[in-house]
């Protein structure tokens, strides 16, 4: 038997090969479908069938991609939505994975027609389900989508999946979910590398509830969702455009870079670490460190827009599939030699203004009521973490929304877990007209290697 879990670190997506006796399936292949390919190839196995759990909001999925290299079936689920490719799946539809049995499974909650799959042994028990976004380690899908006056129904219907369809499989079902930890499709997901139906049903806390109201009653919330999410679930309908058909976004000389910065909707994105940021930039760029941007560029990024990129070492690769992997497709290039390049063509950059922990806390205790700290941690960071003296939270995804709470004739000192997404923040504010706010480096981290209060 063939048995492959595929993670996609950032959007915290998993994906899954499994096969039998030469014959493998993919389930929410990921966009970049070269692992699938070259794992198969390895095992000596052709993969024939792909599946999908739920039309996703987060990412492009690579059926189509998938497809075009394999000619596999494509078989969907939410069979009432208007797919362009691929095959509605029904539930309770069965398909041969060699001499296992995939069985399809609705289990509506998270969307009306998402799907669970339920792979049957040789011996025809089950050994696992692929739950998709109905189902998580720690956590269930969220069921917000189709709005606040629809959470009760979403909720019933999740609660039916769950305790009267999932659980019954039995506790010793490998219990296999479409997102780890970090997932936007869920609040709190679990670190656990691997689980269990029965690890769910003890140690999950959105299952420990007495019954279906007290259920709907602890997951019937709306959460925060970026923007892009209505691009992804309108394109994982239609499909996109092949990767293979795309011309690769290339090196640009620092004067080309410069002349392609001269559109009014092209962005500039730098993806590297926030110091490199902080002491030389491109101006008007924005800074959304690499392991930061699948998760963040799609609160600050029009889908559609053009995109600039400023790398170093191997990150133009990794961030050119990261945006490709959330469809952002119009990548107009990468600045060539990096920053020092651009400082080489004698192009004029900009910095951003940073503090240690130590200063900031001596500055709160002599200087309180002078400056303005900006937390941009979020509500759940804050429960759990502790908040920090005098500071004002507005979360990073939000705080487009608030420039005009912050003060113009004060020092703002951002602040968040670990320096990165202040990065972010203070890019922002400097592209709004901002000028001076500065980076506490290391943030919540740092913060606590010091006797600054906790509050």
């Amino acid at each position: 038997m063939l048995f492959e879990k595929i993670k996609s670190p950032g959007l915290a997506h998993i994906s899954y090969l499994i096969g039998d006796k030469n014959q493998a399936v993919v389930i929410d292949p990921r966009r970049d479908i070269d692992i699938y390919l070259e794992k198969a190839v390895e095992a000596g196995y052709k993969i024939t069938k792909i599946f999908e759990t739920h039309r996703n909001e987060d990412y492009l999925i690579g059926s189509t991609e998938l497809k075009a290299k394999t000619g596999a079936e494509i078989w969907h689920a939410d069979q009432k939505l208007a797919y362009q490719y691929g095959n509605p799946v029904q539930d309770g539809q069965k398909f041969k994975v060699g001499s296992l049995k995939l069985e399809a499974m609705h289990t509506p909650g998270h969307t009306p027609g998402s799907m669970s799959y339920v792979l049957y042994g040789y011996e025809g028990d089950p050994w696992m389900v692929f739950t998709g976004d109905a189902l998580f380690a720690g956590d269930v899908g969220r069921i917000d989508f189709l709005g606040e006056e629809n959470l009760k129904k979403t909720g019933s219907w999740l609660y039916d999946s769950i305790f009267n369809k999932i659980l019954p499989l039995g506790d010793e079902v490998i219990l296999c979910p479409a997102h780890g930890a970090g997932s936007v499709c869920a609040s709190a997901i679990a670190e656990r590398e691997m689980t269990t139906v029965g690890i769910e049903r003890k140690l999950n806390p959105k299952l420990q509830v007495d019954n279906k109201e007290e259920f709907i009653e602890l997951v019937g919330k709306m959460l925060e969702y970026p923007p892009y999410f209505e691009n992804m679930e309108e394109s994982n309908l239609t499909g996109r455009e092949l990767l293979a058909n795309h011309q690769k976004p290339a090196a640009l000389s620092a004067a080309e870079f410069a002349e392609a910065m001269d559109n009014e909707d092209t962005f500039i994105i730098d993806v590297r670490m926030e110091v490199s940021y902080a002491s030389a930039h491109v101006p008007g760029s924005i800074s959304i460190p690499l392991q930061n941007l699948p998760s963040f560029v799609g609160w600050f990024i029009p889908t559609g827009a053009k995109i600039l990129l400023v790398t170093e070492g191997e990150y133009p690769e990794k961030a050119i599939r990261d945006l490709y992997r959330t469809g952002y497709d119009n990548i107009l290039g990468y600045l060539g030699g990096g920053i020092i390049n651009w400082h080489m063509a004698g192009k004029k950059s900009e910095s951003v203004k940073t503090v240690t922990v130590d200063k900031l806390c001596n500055l709160l205790d002599t200087e309180s009521g002078k400056h303005f700290i900006l937390d941009i941690r979020s509500e759940d960071e804050l429960e759990e973490e502790g908040e920090i003296q005098d500071a004002e939270n507005i979360h990073l995804t939000q705080l487009p929304e608030h420039y005009d709470q912050l003060p113009e004739d004060k020092p703002i000192y951002i602040f968040c877990g670990s320096g990165l997404r202040s990065m972010t923040a203070a890019s922002l504010l400097k592209n709004e007209g901002f000028i001076n706010q500065k980076v506490v480096l290391g943030g919540l981290i740092a913060w606590n290697s010091t006797t600054c209060p906790i509050v």
